[in-house]
């Protein structure tokens, strides 16, 4: 259940946030929404898919961060155990909302739902004694432009990707030390024939639109798998 609401120091001026990590606090998932725009420091630390969204008419891209739902092997108790975040995740429990349906207007909203808002006095203040912006919200309000400027260029990426049938079915079994198979299906990553067969024209145009580097930032990404796939592994030794 969500509750969003539109951010606003009258209604909100006692809000606080709890800005720690955990599974309570939502912490606990196996993949979160990431943006063209970030995949540079995303592939220093996950592995990227694509998988296509909710409505089926579209990809997302996603960061990887366990094999099975509600499996995170970054997180270790409060601690998330990564230089990075993905803008989705940092800058909860709040989100982007719209003036109207169909405006262009962008506003703060929150979810007063989330186990992330405090209800016992702890937490981070979002709003002063005054009424303004704390620096910590003035912090996610950045984060925020940030990851709503992305995603709305990152149209732009996936129809390019679609233009040159650079995604294909992505599939993964490892067997674990213990014996046991994770499977990843379900899918897609960047076609590395296909992207390698690209010819001088395409590849110039897909520099000149700005996608080809987090089209390689997706690919050198994969990289980050077998690393996944040994924080399985002591997660499971240590029981």
């Amino acid at each position: 259940m969500t509750a969003h609401q539109l951010l606003g120091s009258d209604r909100h001026r006692d809000l606080r946030v709890r800005a720690e990590r955990g599974a309570a606090l939502g912490d606990a998932v196996m993949t979160s929404l990431v943006v063209p725009a970030e995949f540079r420091r995303v592939q220093d630390e996950y592995p990227i898919l694509f998988r296509m969204n909710q409505e089926r008419t579209d990809f997302v891209a996603l960061a990887l961060f366990g094999f099975e739902n509600g499996e995170n092997l970054f997180l270790k108790g409060d601690r998330w155990d990564a230089r990075y975040r993905p803008l989705a995740l940092a800058i909860q429990p709040f989100l982007i909302g719209h003036a109207a349906p169909d405006s262009d207007v962008r506003q703060v909203h929150v979810d007063t739902a989330s186990p992330r808002i405090s209800g016992d006095g702890e937490g981070i203040r979002v709003f002063d004694g005054d009424g303004r912006p704390t620096p910590y919200l003035e912090e996610v309000a950045e984060l925020l432009g940030e990851l709503d400027a992305g995603y709305r260029e990152s149209a732009a990426f996936f129809a390019a990707l679609r233009q040159h049938n650079l995604l294909e079915p992505f599939t993964l079994e490892i067997e674990l030390d213990d014996g046991s198979i994770n499977r990843l299906v379900g899918y897609h990553a960047i076609d590395e024939q296909k992207l390698a067969a690209l010819g001088p024209d395409a590849l110039g145009a897909l520099h000149g639109e700005g996608h080809l580097m987090p089209i390689f930032m997706a690919v050198a990404s994969l990289g980050r798998i077998a690393e996944l796939v040994a924080r399985k592994n002591q997660r499971n030794a240590d029981g």
